[in-house]
């Protein structure tokens, strides 16, 4: 795993190198985590009834994914968004649930830069394209996903 040259808050375009691959983020999810989550925002049995869970396709409480995806955004942004000049996301490609999430699971992340491209008509910038892997304790994959950021570029600064 290589590790940034820069610190988040000196991290610009420049320092998203192709190929790198970042590990990153420890997130420990409770039982009252992911009732807390799905019955505001994802309400279905499988994530807010313990009992019917059990019934259910994964015989016992899941995270909801998007619950999944919230703490992911967590640890991206604390560890590997740019500070400074991280501009937007115009969104991400092929996200995946690709197995569920329970009480005590502890995630991490890892990002693999698999493209970096000054953008065209936008020069003091670049697009990023970064592989995302999200890992249980067990290096399970329980999410997987293409993330794209714009981000300054430090070599146009004035």
């Amino acid at each position: 795993m290589n590790d940034f040259a820069a610190p988040i808050d000196d991290r610009w375009f420049e320092d998203y190198a192709p190929g790198a691959v970042h590990e990153f983020g420890s997130a420990t999810v409770s039982e009252e985590d992911i009732l807390e989550f799905a019955t505001r925002f994802d309400p279905q049995p499988i994530h807010v009834d313990p009992e019917y869970a059990v019934t259910g396709p994964f015989a016992g409480l899941i995270a909801s994914g998007w619950h999944t995806a919230a703490l992911f955004m967590r640890m991206f942004a604390d560890h590997y968004l740019s500070k400074v000049a991280s501009l937007v996301s115009p969104g991400v490609d092929e996200l995946r649930w690709t197995a569920p999430v329970r009480p005590g699971d502890t995630l991490r992340v890892r990002a693999t830069v698999v493209s970096a491209r000054v953008s065209a008509g936008k020069p003091d910038r670049g697009i990023v394209k970064t592989g995302i892997v999200v890992l249980n304790q067990d290096d399970v994959t329980v999410l997987t996903m293409s993330a794209v950021n714009i981000v300054r570029r430090r070599s146009v600064l004035t």
